[in-house]
């Protein structure tokens, strides 16, 4: 059967993704996306036609990951390289689903991930949390999540990875009702670093993103 790991990357990961509502040909964002174990199953499910945006301020982690995504043979992974910012360089409107899973227990200004991931949703479209070690905050996540316009759809309980280990957890699903401007500027010095498909270090390279 092989370790959870390799379950959750080869199948596991899918039929959960699937259920939560990704589709083929979208555009999927992976905010602090780590070793890319939610980007990985997320871009086999879009196919061909979509695209996942895995996005980190690790430089380290993102190599790490280009070798995964080599290796697999997948051309629909963007790497992108944050410094660390609450911005997404990303265009209003042009991502289906954003993943934020296992990384808000790493972010002090949650209100502004929030506000840019709203910003970056199409209308109707999903956010996904997997608040991880932040349990006891639940309701308070709920709260700021819905004063950014996204109104909570559901909470799923299901099988999914946390480090090496599948485990029976749970994921809020908020979803992007109405329009609104949200008044949010790119930074002139926000960076992105795309995929290529040559080796590790040349996996990544720095692009500005123009606005």
């Amino acid at each position: 059967m092989g370790t959870d790991i390799e379950r959750w990357l080869k199948e596991d990961g899918e039929v959960f993704f699937r259920e939560i509502g990704i589709k083929e040909g979208q555009a999927v964002l992976d905010f602090g996306c780590g070793g890319g174990n939610y980007t990985i199953p997320a871009a086999e499910v879009v196919g061909k036609a979509g695209k996942v945006y895995a996005i980190d301020k690790n430089e380290e982690v993102l190599i790490n990951l280009a070798q995964k995504v080599e290796s697999e043979g997948l051309r629909n992974i963007e790497l992108i390289k944050t410094s660390g910012e609450m911005k997404i360089g990303l265009e209003d409107e042009s991502i289906d689903l954003v993943l934020l899973y296992d990384v808000l227990h790493h972010i002090s200004e949650r209100r502004k991930i929030f506000d840019e991931v709203y910003r970056v949703l199409k209308t109707g479209a999903l956010l996904s949390v997997y608040p991880k070690h932040l349990e006891s905050e639940e309701e308070t996540i709920r709260k700021e999540v819905e004063e950014s316009n996204l109104c909570l759809e559901g909470k799923t309980s299901k099988k999914l990875l946390h480090g090496d280990s599948l485990n029976e957890d749970y994921v809020l699903n908020f979803r992007k009702k109405n329009k609104r401007s949200t008044g949010i500027k790119e930074s002139a010095g926000s960076h992105s670093w795309k995929a290529q498909r040559h080796n590790s270090e040349q996996y990544i390279r720095q692009r500005s993103w123009a606005h």
